[in-house]
């Protein structure tokens, strides 16, 4: 039986942490009680393990009971490190350096890595996602641009291999732990038994990627006040063909200087900007109208339609008529009122 170390630390998450434990725990006996069939026995040997052996709370206050601590070099086939509460610039690699040196050193013995999340930024401190495809929620893409340069960070798929065995797995939104779980129940029990997870629990796979739900514009801080300006100035609409060179005039430097100092501060060029500033107020007039997608291309600067999909496409991952299909019933829902 695989034994499975759940990493916890004060800023973990609780619902990833026993969302993972429970799952987990689960496998191979609760569709056979559910469907009232001879239970087998469990598949996985679940702990929890810390730096401290004493109780903690985690996020939001939610108790922890380590089985093991780090120090304690507790045997793991595979360790997952789960969701942790960090704002979008702040790194957790220098808290715990005991806990980094262990899954370093599990990963050396030949366990299996996975992280979900921003676990994925404790993951990082390891040096082991180096070189490597690598995911987590889309809010820590400029945190890995900027603390881990040598990862290759993916904001799109849910599930990153960061090698050909897929012994280094990382798993990208808060909710990509459901994911992550029917993959390690999939890869080490059986697709089969991921299935049986799946339907006890409601369990739905991401198919879609985290581009769906990631916002093309965020705010970046940056010491350029020049940018600042161009930022907040392109922010009134502006459709016309000629905006980048009056974006140039109104801050008053050249047009070819805006877009070096634009993408040296913001890590993204300034015709990319413009056209996310767009794509996200086409995304907000699919979540809250019925405006049909030709008018809605035309109304955010685009006067070909075929270009408008395809480049919403690109930007979103789905096709705009995709698109108000997944979210339109959220942004418009009310509860049904009983008769």
């Amino acid at each position: 039986m695989p034994i499975v170390a759940i990493v916890a630390v004060p800023e973990t998450a609780g619902s990833a942490l026993y969302g993972m434990v429970d799952v987990l725990s689960a496998t191979g006996n609760v569709w056979e009680t559910l469907v009232r069939t001879e239970v087998s026995e469990r598949v996985f040997d679940v702990r929890i393990v810390s730096a401290q052996q004493e109780p903690f709370e985690c996020g939001f206050g939610i108790p922890v009971q380590p089985a093991a601590t780090v120090a304690d070099d507790p045997r793991a086939d595979i360790v997952i490190l789960p969701e942790v509460w960090l704002g979008p610039d702040e790194d957790i690699g220098d808290r715990y350096p005991e806990v980094i040196a262990w899954v370093r050193r599990k990963h050396d013995e030949g366990a299996w890595l996975y992280s979900a999340c921003s676990g994925a930024v404790m993951l990082a401190a390891t040096g082991l996602l180096d070189g490597c495809d690598a995911t987590s929620h889309w809010g820590y893409e400029d945190l890995f641009r900027t603390r881990y340069p040598k990862v290759r960070f993916r904001p799109g798929p849910t599930l990153a291999f960061a090698d050909d065995e897929g012994r280094v797995v990382t798993a990208g939104g808060t909710s990509s732990w459901h994911d992550l779980a029917l993959h390690i129940i999939a890869r080490h029990a059986s697709p089969g038994e991921a299935l049986r997870i799946a339907k006890v629990y409601l369990l739905k796979l991401h198919t879609e990627g985290q581009l769906p739900y990631r916002p093309l514009v965020r705010n970046s801080p940056t010491a350029d006040a020049v940018v600042r300006e161009a930022q907040r100035y392109i922010q009134q609409p502006m459709r016309d063909d000629h905006v980048l060179a009056d974006v140039a005039a109104h801050v008053g430097v050249a047009e070819r200087t805006l877009k070096r100092r634009f993408k040296q501060a913001t890590g993204t060029t300034l015709i990319d900007y413009l056209q996310n500033l767009r794509v996200e107020e086409a995304k907000r007039a699919l979540e809250t109208s019925r405006t049909p997608v030709e008018e809605i291309s035309y109304a955010v600067g685009y006067e070909d339609p075929s270009f408008f999909r395809r480049l919403f496409k690109r930007c979103v991952g789905l096709t705009p008529r995709e698109y108000r299909r997944m979210f339109q019933g959220v942004a418009t829902w009310e509860p049904a009122v009983a008769a």
